[in-house]
């Protein structure tokens, strides 16, 4: 007669890093986005108004920004579809696709908004206005959509911040309202790049908090 034993996998005492269907890395797109209101708006709160700290070409601060905001774009509305190739629940699979779809119609329809406003407001320059404080509340907003859909309070916190500092910084005039974007913008995703470091490290040693 033969005894057969099954010896168990051995195991490293270490939880397996675990996260719930839905939940992504965000550094990549907090990091980007913070370069973009740094060297975008940064250099238009440098170069703008009486006395400019700097002198440089008018299209530059607004390349700069274009650029990052585009990267910046496409980095958040792959992390959306990722979110959303993780879910294994219909409704969860359906809410990812309409999220990730979401930052290119939100940003389409920002622009022909601007263009519209722009050709029929009375004032010098709208678009270096509306641009940086209307990308920066349309962000914010997708940023709350996105946090209460994947109960990521860092996302769900970082996009209400950024919606109100945006519409406030219109109350302010040239060159203050970038200095608003550059400093309430920039830092604020710096800290949200750290905290989302802690939360994913957070994760892996508690999976059960995987949503927070």
């Amino acid at each position: 007669m033969s005894i057969n034993t099954t010896v168990p996998p051995a195991t490293t005492g270490r939880p397996a890093a675990a996260r719930l269907p839905g939940d992504v890395d965000n550094r990549a797109t907090y990091i980007s986005f913070g370069l973009a209101y740094v060297f975008g708006h940064g250099s238009a709160a440098l170069s703008k108004g009486d006395g400019p700290l700097l002198h440089l070409p008018g299209w530059l601060p607004m390349t700069l920004l274009g650029t990052g905001l585009t990267v910046s774009t496409i980095q958040g509305t792959v992390a959306a579809l990722r979110a959303q190739r993780t879910a294994t629940e219909p409704d969860d699979v359906l809410s990812g696709k309409l999220l990730g779809v979401a930052w290119i119609t939100a940003f389409a329809a920002l622009f022909l908004a601007i263009t519209g406003l722009a050709s029929t407001l009375d004032m010098p320059d709208p678009q270096s206005l509306l641009w940086p404080t209307g990308s920066g509340f349309v962000v914010g907003l997708l940023y709350i959509a996105e946090g209460a859909q994947h109960r990521n309070l860092l996302h769900y916190g970082l996009g209400t911040w950024l919606a109100l500092a945006s519409s406030t910084a219109v109350l302010v005039g040239s060159p203050g309202f970038y200095w608003v974007l550059t400093l309430a913008g920039g830092s604020a995703y710096a800290v949200a790049a750290i905290l989302e470091r802690r939360r994913l490290s957070s994760l892996s040693e508690h999976p059960q908090n995987s949503r927070r």
